[in-house]
């Protein structure tokens, strides 16, 4: 499988992401089956994995780290995240020095590893100055825990503070941003792609099959199959929201296109967003090894002008068809009290 550096780091790492959410307590159980999904990911070219502390709170670190001993770990760029809820302590949580101090030596321990190659800040936090989460991921760079730093699902214009704040204060700056990106979820083509294209960031994207509709998972008149993912979000979901009955439209559509164009939908969608010239890798999440094998063709070739063209009439450039995949709501649109002037 070909490479892509990553931003301006050097590193060089698969257009493919194994994406690890799916394994543990999200997706799959069982740990052994797991194991030899990531397994048979590396063996066919994959070098780049992604986890998180708060992927079935910890069991997803748990079993890459199982994975990746013996051995592989020094062949295998690292990713993972911290912010999200590990527990009901207010402390235990979010981007401040006192939690990513405890964050990251509880995802070493849990990876099996000395080092995490990027280590990223899986939302933004309103109530902490990003120069406090900058100057303790700093200090982390300095102590070899961790090797680069990057964010996940900001808007633009903290990417561009967070660059200027490093500069400034002389910190570590961050190096990729990995956002929400699909067929479905374009918005982030009019300003968050162009701003890391400026800053020379790495971009490593989620949901590029909008959690299973660019897979064809859900089908016009069928039930919904249940998940902790629809139970969590079933807006998402819901086929009588209008916005959902779109995305039924589009993948009928997509369907005859990829068939036309002699790939399978999944290929389709995933090729739809390694073409764009700021994305570096696609994060795939498989749950099961047919899953993986269904999608570790999409890098084999690209997909041509009239195929993309025919896209852009379907879903038109930095369109969102559900605001609710966008990933991140801003503070001031959900506490009325941020949109109005005292009185």
């Amino acid at each position: 499988m070909e490479t892509r550096t990553l931003g301006r780091t050097g590193v060089k790492v698969s257009p493919l992401c194994l994406g690890a959410m799916m394994f543990g307590e999200f997706g799959n159980r069982d740990y052994n089956e797991c194991v030899d999904i990531i397994h048979a990911a590396l063996d066919a070219g994959i070098n780049f994995i992604d986890t998180a502390d708060v992927y079935s709170y910890g069991e997803s670190e748990e079993i890459v780290g199982r994975a990746l001993s013996g051995g592989k770990r020094e062949h295998v760029v690292l990713a993972s995240k911290f912010h999200m809820p590990m527990g009901t302590d207010p402390n235990m949580r979010g981007n401040s020095r006192r939690w990513i101090r405890r964050a990251v030596e509880d995802s070493l321990r849990r990876l099996q590893t000395d080092w995490i190659d990027l280590y990223q800040v899986h939302r933004p936090s309103p109530d902490c100055d990003i120069d406090e989460t900058l100057g303790v991921l700093s200090d982390l760079v300095r102590e070899g825990k961790v090797h680069m730093i990057g964010t996940s699902t900001f808007p633009a214009w903290q990417i561009v503070e967070a660059q200027w704040v490093a500069e400034r204060r002389q910190r570590e700056r961050f190096v990729a941003e990995q956002p929400p990106y699909s067929i479905f979820a374009r918005h982030i083509e009019a300003d968050v792609l162009p701003v890391c294209e400026q800053y020379g960031l790495g971009v490593l994207v989620w949901s590029p099959l909008a959690s299973g509709w660019l897979a064809g998972k859900y089908r016009r008149g069928q039930p919904i199959p249940e998940s902790w993912r629809t139970n969590l979000s079933p807006e998402r979901f819901d086929q009588n929201l209008p916005a959902n009955q779109r995305k039924l439209d589009v993948v009928e559509a997509l369907e005859k296109l990829a068939a036309d164009g002699g790939m399978t939908l999944i290929e389709l969608a995933l090729r739809f967003v390694l073409a764009h010239r700021a994305v570096t890798s696609a994060i795939i999440g498989p749950r099961t090894m047919s899953q993986l094998t269904s999608q570790m063709s999409a890098p084999e070739r690209e997909l041509p002008a009239d195929i993309l063209d025919a896209i852009d009439e379907l879903v038109r450039p930095g369109e969102l068809i559900n605001p609710v995949d966008g990933g991140y709501v801003a503070p001031a649109l959900k506490n009325p009290a941020l949109r109005r002037r005292n009185t």
